[in-house]
């Protein structure tokens, strides 16, 4: 079981360090970030508060997609054989899945913070939606992730993303538009608790999900 965990540590760790030398991930995410926001900000001036909320969660969406997306779609046949030769699958996926989660923790936080810059700051509690945004990023990035390890496996890699993803994707940004509303008003509305545990709910069935199907994929 210790043997297990060093090896999750150890692929969370590669990926960091990877992405620190690298770096054009993070740098190329917040010039697209600023820039969507700043022609947003161009063509509408301010906006109210349902179309601030709803242009946040789209431009997430957008963000996770090229952020976490590439963690499967990067990685060659010859890697995958070595990470085969010193790692399980659940190992694997699950240091995929904590990595991501990272990186896209990291950038909802920096989506907020320019959000905050150009639009202003209409929210009554920021850290109740701060809170909301960590975890609705994180649950995205285990979406995406997820259905990064299965088009990995196909030619038309984005194409399937697309197709797979929209059913999927739609219903949980929904839910975390709605959930994420009630960080703009005073009034502390009924409902919050159990709309976020369907959200953990959710993400818990999508990291279950990986784990057990997973393993199938790597032995392809």
């Amino acid at each position: 079981m210790t043997n297990k965990y060093h090896h999750i540590i150890t692929l969370v760790k590669k990926d960091i360090l990877l992405e620190v030398r690298q770096q054009y991930t993070f740098y190329g995410i917040a010039l697209y970030v600023a820039s969507t926001i700043f022609v947003v900000y161009l063509t509408m001036g301010t906006p109210e508060d349902t179309v601030w909320n709803s242009l946040f969660w789209v431009i997430q969406l957008f963000v996770c997609v090229n952020a976490v997306a590439k963690s499967f779609l990067q990685e060659n046949r010859g890697r995958m054989l070595y990470f085969y030769s010193i790692a399980g699958a659940r190992q694997f996926i699950l240091a995929k899945l904590i990595f991501n989660a990272l990186l896209m923790l990291l950038m909802s936080l920096l989506s907020l913070v320019m959000f905050l810059l150009f639009f202003g700051n209409p929210l009554h509690s920021f850290l109740r939606f701060a809170g909301i945004s960590c975890l609705g990023g994180i649950g995205l990035s285990l979406t995406f992730s997820f259905l990064a390890a299965i088009a990995a496996k196909a030619q038309q890699q984005a194409a399937l993303m697309a197709i797979m993803g929209f059913p999927i994707i739609i219903p949980q940004l929904l839910l975390l538009s709605k959930i994420s509303m009630i960080a703009f008003s005073s009034i502390v509305q009924s409902g919050l608790w159990q709309m976020c545990g369907l959200l953990v709910a959710f993400d818990a069935m999508v990291v279950v999900l990986a784990i057990i199907l997973f393993p199938f994929l790597w032995k392809d």
